[in-house]
């Protein structure tokens, strides 16, 4: 589930006042330490706007195109090795 970035300001706030253990408290919750610490960091990190929701798309992608062509089966065809199934290997000495 995900939370809004006030939801989690909350929960943080919650786990902080709280006379519990950290984990105890998280568990009433029903949510995991990890997720918890990742909101913690961030809110450290970056204050109260870094735990809303950033898009899960990567920021840049690989290159893969630029440097095989346009299409992934390009690099099929041009990769001599790949075109008759073997790996590419290195020189015999």
């Amino acid at each position: 589930m995900r939370y809004p970035g006030s939801e989690k300001l909350e929960i943080i706030r919650l786990v902080e006042q709280s006379h519990l253990p950290v984990r105890r408290r998280l568990a009433t919750l029903g949510i995991l330490p990890v997720t918890f610490y990742r909101w913690y960091a961030r809110l450290q990190a970056g204050g109260p706007e870094a735990l809303e929701d950033r898009p899960s798309r990567p920021r840049r992608g690989t290159g893969f195109r630029k440097r095989f062509g346009r299409r992934s089966s390009n690099w099929r065809w041009t990769n001599r090795n790949s075109r008759l199934g073997r790996w590419q290997r290195a020189s015999p000495m």
